[in-house]
């Protein structure tokens, strides 16, 4: 029998074998640029988790560790991999609902229900990767006819690492790199760690320095001060089961005119909240009319037999705002504002071209960092507008935007763009007249039709596509796929370009990244103007994008 303790020592335990070996995660990815993440992701994913857990008292059930688990995950999922890891924890969150302690099979539906949203969520699954790793190892535990814990997750983490070692077989890009899947891997370390800690051998402990305790710690020191000066002294927690005129928007506006340090979260049939007031009937009164109201709670905090770890909860969530709010300042709808726009983008340079092409919000990332979805949902947030437009510009931050959509407070839609030279083209058929489906449509379409090239280098030497790569040589990469191997940025540059380049090709952008001065990117645009179209238009832009010495767009 797994109690609540025993789940949440697990969890971290998982958490932990992740971090301690995200690098090695890191290098399986097979692609030999550098910005391979998906230890990366996986283990900041589940490290968002690991910070409510080790706030939780031992009493805790299973039910509550799996929810703030789920939740946690959710809101810090970064990457694809990191989605999708978030995905296989909510299933706990779901069969573990209602439940104090929890057996051999509620870890089978726990595991069935993970790898069910887990497929859900992916519109092209790929097998050969976590998800079929994930999926062969729950089909064990399912055939396994045993009430004994341990027995069981022996057999999934197992069953997991027969998966992954198959991968090669499934992924001829895994075969041809002699790597097996990085994601298969990095939820086998989370298995193995949660094992360690279900056969009593205690947690797997964390061998890196976070990365950022130090700033946590210097702003989370408020225990001393809780019941000091508190103007909005109670704290009301409540769940709003939905009625059909439920409205999240409306409640949490009620809520800021009448408290602060407010969590609305909407979840499919409940709404959570969380208010700092000095009018807690208020409160529930407004509440009600959205729904029946269960888990009510009301503390004042201002005595000293405040609950210790709700206390130490909302203060980690209080310093975690206050290191946010300083960047992205959340902002109720205005309904005069009808659409705002969030970008993902690296460097100073790119972040200064969406902002004057009229993007409102820009998220750091996009290259070797991708942003949370809760990044993501912050910035959203930031932005008053009734509708907002996300531009993730990278393929594996598509997954973590979308999450954003049913955890925010107002209508979001999500354009699918790839590349920085695809959000910068939406932004440009954007129209303030047309409505935001039409919009959408436009936008993506003109994004779609853009052909985009990049320049960086070899992370790793590798055996790719019928490429010998050796680490440091240059790659020109055409609409993702590697076209050739060059020694030269310059050369390299200019024969991408009139690669992209067909007759009737208008609009030639080229942006330099932090490695490139000014004067060489003025250089490789002339060379390219030489070999472009007569009416073509050859522009240079700075990004000072890292990793990625040029982005060349072509329309």
């Amino acid at each position: 029998m797994i109690t609540g303790k025993m789940l949440r020592d697990a969890i971290i335990s998982g958490a932990n074998a992740i971090i301690n070996n995200k690098t090695t995660v890191d290098e399986l990815n097979v692609f030999p640029v550098p910005d391979g993440d998906t230890g990366t992701n996986m283990s900041m994913t589940i490290g968002s988790a690991k910070k409510e857990l080790e706030a939780m008292p031992d009493d805790a059930t299973v039910e509550k560790v799996a929810s703030a688990t789920s939740n946690a995950m959710l809101r810090g999922a970064r990457g694809n991999s990191g989605v999708i890891s978030s995905l296989l924890f909510r299933g706990f969150s779901k069969a573990l609902k209602g439940k104090t302690t929890a057996d051999a099979a509620d870890l089978k539906a726990a595991l069935r229900k993970g790898v069910d949203s887990a497929y859900k969520a992916v519109m092209k699954p790929t097998e050969g990767t976590i998800l079929t790793v994930a999926r062969e190892a729950c089909e064990k535990a399912e055939t396994m006819d045993t009430q004994d814990v341990v027995e069981l997750w022996t057999a999934v983490v197992e069953a997991a690492k027969v998966s992954l070692a198959n991968t090669p077989e499934l992924l001829p890009v895994l075969k041809k790199a002699g790597v097996v899947d990085a994601g298969g891997q990095g939820i086998i370390f989370i298995f193995e760690g949660m094992l360690k800690v279900f056969k009593g051998e205690g947690m797997i402990t964390e061998e890196t320095v976070k990365e950022e305790s130090s700033e946590f710690e210097a702003k989370g020191i408020y225990s001393k001060d809780i019941d000091k000066d508190v103007v909005n002294a109670y704290r009301v927690e409540f769940i709003v089961n939905k009625n059909e005129k439920a409205n999240e928007e409306k409640i949490r506006a009620y809520l800021e005119s009448i408290g602060d340090n407010i969590t609305v979260v909407d979840d499919e049939e409940t709404i959570k909240c969380y208010v700092h007031t000095s009018q807690p009937g208020r409160a529930l009164t407004e509440a009600i009319k959205h729904g029946y109201l269960t888990r009510v709670r009301i503390s004042n905090m201002a005595e000293k037999v405040s609950d210790l770890a709700d206390e130490a909860k909302a203060l980690e969530k209080q310093a975690e705002a206050a290191k946010t709010d300083e960047v992205f300042k959340y902002k109720a709808v205005d309904k005069s504002v009808k659409f705002g726009f969030v970008a993902v983008a690296a460097g100073e340079g790119l972040e200064n071209m969406f902002k004057d092409l009229g993007v409102d919000a820009v998220v750091t990332g996009g290259q070797t960092m991708n942003p949370s979805t809760e990044d993501i949902l912050k910035a959203i947030h930031s932005v008053p507008a009734q509708t907002v437009f996300v531009l993730p510009n990278n393929k594996n931050i598509i997954m973590a935007a979308e999450q954003s959509v049913r955890l925010a407070d107002r209508k979001v839609i999500v354009l699918p763009t790839r590349t920085i030279p695809q959000g910068i083209t939406a932004m440009l058929n954007y129209d303030p007249e047309a409505t935001a489906e039409d919009n959408a449509v436009t936008m993506d379409m003109a994004a779609q039709g853009v052909s985009t090239g990049s320049i960086t280098f070899a992370a790793r030497n590798s055996d790719f596509e019928g490429h010998k790569i050796k680490r440091g040589d240059i790659l020109a990469m055409d609409n993702g796929k590697l076209s050739f191997v060059e020694k030269d940025v310059e050369k390299a540059t200019i024969k991408l370009a009139k690669q992209m380049m067909k007759r009737d090709s208008s609009f030639i952008t080229i942006i330099y990244g932090e490695g490139v001065t000014a004067e060489e990117a003025e250089k490789v645009a002339e060379e390219v103007q030489k070999r472009a179209p007569k009416n073509a238009e050859v522009s240079v832009l700075e990004g000072n994008q890292p990793v990625y010495y040029y982005f060349i767009s072509v329309e």
